[in-house]
């Protein structure tokens, strides 16, 4: 549910969502009688349950009787839905109360018959009683759900306006409360409205009924609405209009109540009781036959009347007098029979007066019907008028009567003539020269290539200041006339088929000499260069719109009349602009065409409105010097800075949203750190949203919030460097703390070693050991070991750093391609071992192959005890190796040395 349900508890009563309707003739609860049985049937006599037989359908009571919906009809049916074959004799509830034998007097009446048929019967009951109760819960249902809709179909907002447009409704909706203050119930199916359907609205101010089926409004039913300030009943089915309904609605200003069936305003004053009315609209265009001297009675503020008397009938003279401060009246009439008489009624108050859907071909003007009329109408309108040539006149006499006529308006009339205006006559008119301003908007002339020449009516042009031709076909104004037009000031011709051949006889020498403002606006002028030069003879010219004509293209150089100040070339399919725009100008509109640049000149422009192109830049300041306003919405700009504005010396008002801006750091820095810019940014922020980058496209210029990396790229770099600064100190610090060099000497060795053959082949083996030793324990090495080892028959060859390791090449490869040659790799350990940085190398890849190539390739020779902590961290290799091999110690005793030489041959061996 929308702002309805929201809002249900405020609108509407909890209580009142059933939806009220007119009473209806409801049929009354008994039934007539069943047909009369024997009365062998009736005591349960006479057989073993025919159709017929009471006895057979007897069964006990359950409960409650059922309402009149659950019994069968007079003629034996019953009420279930269709295609359900139910027969007669399966109801026994009746409406009417109960009567006769107890219950166990009845069933002792049954008999044994129906005692054995009661099992079946029980289920044809139980049957009946469950379908009888789907249907009433069907309805109820219904109803609950008809009076849900009713409540849902009005959409409400928090300040009481509900809408019930178009929703179907067949009744005014109810529990309606004194929350509602506007209620619009147009163009639904409502026929009927009661006395209590708006007793709850007390605060209802507006309340539109409009385009419904009502026929019937009981007398009370404003009653309560005692602060209705306009009410809408027209097009509805209202025959007969009661004053009792307006008599409660003393704040009532406007009141529709047109396109009913009524024939009449009543016969008592209807509006008496509504001394606030403003705006009035009755009538109708069929059955409205009459006007009295009573119907507009008490109306004595009425400004704007309106009255469709299509149809009239019948005028009481002085109907119209009452009315004393009417301003405006629309007269709707197929037939001018009555128009001289309500003419002659008219107040002098009357300022504009409208005449509608009229044909005035039969027409004629008396003085004598209007004599007493002292009207000061300003202002006459005609729309939808058919008039001929002789009718013509006829309204020309009639302007002519009457004084102070300033502006006459034709609109979609119809001009059904030669132009053989009677010559004769128009020279008798007199007062009709003081006409200002003349509109002419889409009319329609049949015949309009066979006129005459118009030279008769050009008397009544010489005064006019103001002329608005509008869709009607023009494609020449000729030189005679508007050489009459002397007066002339404005001219519009807008939505016509002018075109620049035809153009400069119009305007051709003295024509139109105080001419300052003209609109060309949607011909088919095609030439800018001749444009200009046709109207070089309009001396006095400022203001001149040749908008949404076909130009395309603009020429290096254009003439221009030497006043102008306004130039509006929006919609002409312009690509470029040149000089062919006259430095003169103080105003240009050059917007919703094609241009990708602006770089003129123009000193004395002071706004500029280019929206709607392709400019990806803000036009040069030093260009525009005195500009003042700029319009340069919808274009493709995707950035302008704080000094492109500044530039701006005399800038007020720039409208620059609907653009594809770029929301770099720049540009929200810009726009949402001056407050100033408010002031000048006329569509800001609404119009204002980020296109680039895409993370932002479619948000607000002034909520749009990004990174600290793109907007603070330079500290976030300097905080970089300056934890990567930190970082390598602190990572220094912790390789000197915990020997972090060792471990990365012997990745990059092991690394090496990875690129190497995973085994040497036989071949490659040149010595049956490797032995690493500190250059302390050097004596033991070359004095005893080797000794031992090479003297030994057979002798052992052994790989020394001092004596086999390759001159100039890199200390660690020689390390590495000693063992890799070498079968096995002795460690000499001892306290200078574990201090030797070479040793742990060695130790390390010697690790390498025991683990990784799983090659048990290292023999430990343990020189001298070594304390646990004596080792140091980095040795944590050694450990290991230590942990998962046997290891030999030198002996101190002699005894016991020859027994270690010979373990170690034979691990050498091995």
């Amino acid at each position: 549910m929308g702002a309805a349900g929201n809002l249900g508890s405020l609108f509407f009563a909890p209580d009142l969502q059933q939806p009220q309707r007119p009473p209806r003739t409801r049929a009354a609860c008994s039934r007539p009688p069943p047909p009369s049985r024997s009365p062998d049937a009736a005591r349960g006599r006479g057989g073993g349950g025919g159709r017929g037989a009471p006895a057979a359908g007897a069964r006990p009571e359950l409960g409650p009787r059922l309402p009149c919906a659950a019994a069968r009809s007079a003629d034996g049916r019953s009420p279930q839905p269709a295609r359900r074959d139910i027969r007669p004799e399966h109801f026994s509830f009746r409406c009417q109360p109960r009567t006769g034998a107890s219950r166990p007097e009845a069933a002792r009446r049954r008999g044994p018959t129906a005692a054995r048929s009661s099992p079946r019967l029980d289920h044809w009951t139980m049957s009946r009683v469950l379908w009888t109760v789907w249907v009433l819960g069907a309805v109820t249902n219904l109803s609950k759900e008809e009076a849900s809709d009713q409540a849902s179909s009005l959409s409400c907002d928090p300040t009481g306006v509900c809408d019930g447009r178009s929703r179907s409704l067949n009744s005014m909706p109810s529990g309606l409360t004194a929350a509602v203050r506007s209620l619009d119930l147009s163009n639904n199916e409502i026929t009927y409205i009661g006395n209590s359907d708006l007793r709850g609205c007390v605060n209802l101010e507006a309340l539109k009924l409009g385009s419904n089926g009502i026929n019937t409004i009981e007398e009370d039913s404003f009653f309560s609405l005692r602060s209705l300030e306009l009410l809408d009943l027209s097009y509805n089915l209202l025959s007969n209009l009661s004053s009792s309904w307006f008599r409660p609605l003393s704040s009532l200003t406007f009141l529709n109540l047109l396109g009913n069936l009524y024939k009449s305003l009543g016969e008592t004053p209807l509006f008496s009781q509504l001394m606030n009315l403003r705006i009035l609209k009755v009538g109708n265009i069929y059955s409205f036959t009459e006007l009295q001297e009573k119907d507009f009675a008490g109306l004595t503020f009425l400004e704007e009347l309106e009255i469709d008397a299509s149809n009239l009938q019948r005028y009481e003279p002085k109907s119209l007098k009452s009315i004393q401060n009417i301003s405006h009246l629309a007269l709707r009439m197929k037939q001018p029979v009555f128009l001289l008489e309500i003419f002659a009624d008219l107040s002098s108050s009357l300022k504009h007066l409208e005449l509608r859907d009229t044909h005035l071909n039969t027409f004629r003007f008396s003085q004598a019907s209007i004599s007493e009329t002292n009207t000061l109408i300003k202002k006459w309108t005609f729309r939808n008028v058919k008039i001929t040539d002789g009718s013509f006149s006829e309204v020309v006499k009639l302007l002519n009567y009457v004084s102070g006529v300033l502006e006459v308006e034709f609109e979609d009339c119809t001009l059904d003539g030669l132009g053989n205006f009677n010559i004769a006559d128009m020279d008798t008119i007199k007062n009709i020269g003081g006409i200002e301003t003349l509109t002419v908007r889409r009319l329609y002339i049949p015949y309009f290539y066979s006129f005459y020449d118009m030279s008769s009516i050009y008397s009544l042009t010489e005064d006019v200041k103001r002329v608005t031709v509008e869709s009607s076909k023009v494609f020449l104004v000729p030189c005679s006339l508007s050489k009459h037009l002397k007066s002339l000031e404005y001219l519009d011709l807008s939505d016509n088929l002018m075109v620049d051949e035809y153009l400069g006889n119009s305007a051709c020498e003295h024509a139109w000499p105080l001419l300052q403002t003209l609109t060309l606006r949607q011909n088919r002028l095609k030439s800018l260069e001749k444009t200009g030069e046709t109207l070089l003879t309009l001396k006095n010219l400022m203001n001149l719109d040749i908008s949404k004509n076909n130009f395309v293209s603009m020429p290096e150089t254009c003439q221009w009349p030497e006043k102008l100040k306004y130039l509006n070339l929006s919609n002409t399919r312009i690509n470029s602009v040149t000089r062919c725009i006259p430095w003169t100008l103080e105003i240009l509109d050059i917007s919703n065409n094609i241009l990708e640049s602006f770089s003129l000149i123009l000193p004395q422009l002071k706004e500029l409105y280019i929206s709607g192109n392709k400019l990806k830049t803000l036009p040069d300041a030093s260009f525009l010097p005195i500009l003042r306003v700029m319009r340069i919405s919808r274009n493709t700009i995707s950035t302008f800075s704080k000094a492109q504005l500044d530039s701006f010396h005399t800038l007020k008002a720039l409208e620059a949203g609907g653009n594809n801006f770029f929301c770099s750091c720049e540009f929200l820095s810009f726009t949402q750190g001056q407050q100033a810019l408010a002031q000048i940014l006329t569509d800001w922020p609404e119009n204002y949203l980020c296109d680039s980058p895409f993370y932002v496209r479619g948000q607000r210029v002034r909520d749009t919030r990004l990174p600290v990396s793109e907007c603070h790229r330079a500290a976030l770099v300097s905080a970089v460097c300056s934890v990567l600064f930190l970082l390598i100190v602190l990572t220094g610090v912790l390789c000197h703390r915990f020997h972090g060099l060792w471990y990365l000497k012997m990745m990059w060795a092991w690394l090496q070693a990875k690129r190497k053959p995973r085994k040497a082949p036989p071949g490659d083996v040149c010595y049956d050991a490797f032995v690493s030793y500190s250059e302390h324990d050097s004596y033991w090495v070359e004095n005893l070991m080797v000794q031992e080892l090479e003297h030994f028959n057979p002798p052992f060859k052994l790989c020394l750093h001092k004596r086999d390791f390759v001159p100039g090449k890199w200390i660690i490869d020689n390390i590495i391609d000693s063992i890799e040659k070498s079968h096995k790799t002795i460690f000499v350990l001892s306290e200078n071992f574990v201090k030797s940085e070479w040793c742990k190398y060695e130790l390390d890849f010697s690790h390498f192959r025991l683990f990784d190539e799983n090659n048990d390739a290292a023999i430990l020779i343990l020189l001298e005890p070594i304390e646990k902590k004596a080792i140091p961290q980095r040795f944590c290799k050694l450990r290991k190796i230590m942990n998962t091999k046997t290891y030999l110690e030198w002996p101190t005793d002699d005894t016991q040395q020859e027994g270690f030489w010979l373990n170690l041959r034979t691990a050498i061996r091995s």
